[in-house]
């Protein structure tokens, strides 16, 4: 499954002219909603108001940011999906912008994880070809559906946080929000089943873990249950989503799931709970104006830093033990190795400052924690 994972995100009006409205609602991922086409072209999405929030006093209370200026923005940011990014017309590129591409190497390194841990992944033509096709269906098409599938519902906090977003800002229209979120889904599910062919399975373990993800996507993001609301099951689910169920996609692919690896993928998912709480500092003005219970609306910023860098930590060291009670003393040693500069990193720039330095963060300190997976996927492995 790839969605959720996991990790996981804009009306630019003034507060005076901003009028709230009921939102289009996406009932299931099978039963798209009623659309009004634009034949004419795009226009802005309004600010859609929570059902339990009066659009008064969220205009009332909410610090509404500053629009992004196009001339100040990064193309490359907008190309990966990420904060600061420049203003873009080119509906290509505010697709793909949807999609965050950003999100994706998570996902694209769980299923290489799983290969790894199978012990029947071999450097052939073939072996890579599936690995490939894998990461595809787990990156760009699934986590592309997730955080399209978000942003659609999302829209209503990221017209108060960012508003110069895709969605909220009318650089692209309903249909063609709509219209992605399907290409996507339909996208990864059918390379699901292409797998399972490939790879002669006599049950669709993979299609079935595709249909999984996707659905855990949904019910994250959209109404009745949208996981989110909830900071503590919504980022387990997101962290689930991004570490162990593309874990088991690539392992499914090439050999068998165990119950040691369920197990020990399912615990690496409390560290996916801490990295999805990094993306909720900078939507807590929104969230609380919403009603949303994030961890930092719930506990505040500086206890939910703490809960944050302590799941992944913590994390971290349990499966360190775990190799270490199972003989694997140089797979434990080489895990807590690279857990000593992802802490120096916590220190040195999240623990100053969640919202300041998020990307800094995120880039100087994950890449020894998906290190370590991979760590752990060859020590399984053996």
């Amino acid at each position: 499954m790839a969605a959720a994972h996991l990790l996981a995100a804009s009306a630019a009006a003034s507060s005076s002219s901003t009028a709230f409205r009921p939102p289009l609602r996406l009932r299931s991922p099978l039963h798209p909603p009623h659309l009004r086409f634009n034949r004419t072209g795009r226009r802005p999405f309004p600010v859609v108001r929570a059902a339990e929030t009066d659009a008064k006093d969220a205009k009332a209370n909410a610090k509404v940011p500053e629009k992004a200026p196009a001339a100040d923005g990064s193309s490359f940011n907008q190309l990966l999906g990420i904060k600061g990014a420049k203003q873009e017309s080119d509906i290509w590129k505010i697709r793909l912008q949807l999609t965050k591409p950003v999100t994706w190497p998570p996902l694209v390194w769980g299923v290489l994880c799983g290969a790894a841990a199978s012990g029947n992944f071999h450097w052939t033509v073939e072996d890579v070809a599936k690995s490939i096709v894998c990461m595809i269906m787990s990156g760009p098409c699934l986590t592309g559906y997730t955080q399209t599938l978000n942003d659609w519902y999302d829209r209503d906090i990221d017209a108060i946080n960012e508003p110069y977003r895709p969605i909220p800002s009318g650089a692209i229209s309903e249909n063609e929000v709509i219209t992605q979120i399907w290409v996507l889904l339909l996208g990864g599910l059918g390379l699901g089943a292409l797998l399972d062919v490939w790879a002669g399975h006599d049950f669709p373990i993979v299609f079935y873990l595709a249909v999984g993800g996707s659905l855990l996507s949904y019910i994250y993001s959209a109404p009745p249950l949208k996981l989110k609301q909830n900071g503590w099951i919504g980022n387990f689910a997101l962290g689930a989503s991004y570490i162990s169920l593309p874990w088991w996609a690539g392992q499914a692919l090439f050999g068998t799931l165990t119950p040691d690896i369920v197990v020990l993928t399912t615990l690496y998912s409390i560290a996916g709970l801490g990295i999805a709480i990094v993306n909720d500092f900078k939507s807590i003005e929104g969230d609380r104006t919403l009603g949303l219970q994030s961890l930092p609306v719930a506990f505040g910023m500086e206890t939910a830093k703490w809960i944050c860098v302590g799941a992944i930590d913590i994390t971290q060291l349990s499966v360190a033990g775990y190799l270490l009670s199972t003989g694997k003393l140089y797979y434990a040693l080489a895990l807590l190795g690279l857990t000593i500069p992802q802490v120096f990193f916590q220190f040195q720039y999240f623990l100053k400052d969640p919202v300041k330095y998020d990307v800094k963060y995120q880039a100087s300190a994950q890449p020894f924690f998906v290190f370590g997976l991979l760590v752990t996927a060859l020590a399984t492995s053996h």
